[in-house]
C-alpha cells in the first residue's frame, strides 16, 4: 500500500503558506519589508527550535555534514530571498491576489529544474497541470480591469428619474 502521507502534509503546507501573504500584508503597514522578513525568520527559528527540542532531534545534528549542509544552506538562502522579494512586492503595493499566485510560479520552475537536475519525469497530465499553474499566474498578474467587464471608471450613473428632478 503506497504511503500517501505526503499529500496530507502538502495540503497542510498549502494552508499554512496561504497565511504568509495575508498576515504579512496586514502586519507590514508602516514597517520595512526587510525588517518584517527578519522578524518572521526569527519567529520561525524559535518555533522550529522548540519543535526540534520536543522531538529530541538535537543529538542528530552532528550527523548532518558535507554536501547535505551545503544544499540545506542554499535552500535557506533561496527561501530567505524568496521571502525578501515576496514581502517587498507586498510592501510596494502588490495585491496578495497577484503576488501569491506569481510566487507560485515556483511550481513550474521547480518542475523544470527537477526534470533536468533530479531526472524526475512527470506524466503528460502532470505537465498539463504545471502549464495551467503557469497560465493561472499569468492571468492573476493582469491588471484588475478585465477586458470582459467594464472598469469602475466606465460606470455611468443613470440619469435622475423625473421624481428626483422635481425635488
Amino acid at each position: 500500500m503506497p504511503d500517501n502521507r505526503w499529500l496530507f502534509y502538502a495540503v497542510l503546507a498549502a494552508v499554512s503558506a496561504a497565511g504568509v501573504s495575508i498576515f504579512a500584508k496586514i502586519g507590514m503597514k508602516g514597517i520595512d519589508s526587510t525588517l518584517a522578513t527578519t522578524i518572521r525568520a526569527g519567529v520561525m527559528l524559535a518555533f522550529l527550535a522548540v519543535i526540534c527540542t520536543a522531538e529530541k532531534l538535537w543529538d542528530k545534528l552532528p550527523t548532518v555534514r558535507g554536501w547535505a549542509i551545503v544544499m540545506i544552506a542554499l535552500s535557506g538562502l533561496a527561501g530567505a530571498t524568496s521571502w525578501l522579494f515576496g514581502f517587498k512586492a507586498l510592501a510596494v503595493g502588490g495585491r496578495v491576489t497577484q503576488v501569491a499566485p506569481i510566487d507560485k510560479l515556483s511550481v513550474p520552475l521547480a518542475a523544470v529544474l527537477a526534470f533536468f537536475l533530479l531526472r524526475e519525469r512527470p506524466t503528460l497530465v502532470n505537465w498539463a497541470g504545471i502549464l495551467l499553474i503557469a497560465y493561472g499566474a499569468y492571468l492573476t498578474a493582469l491588471p484588475p480591469r478585465s477586458p470582459l467587464l467594464p472598469a469602475a471608471s466606465d460606470h455611468v450613473e443613470p440619469s435622475a428619474s423625473p421624481v428626483q428632478k422635481q425635488k
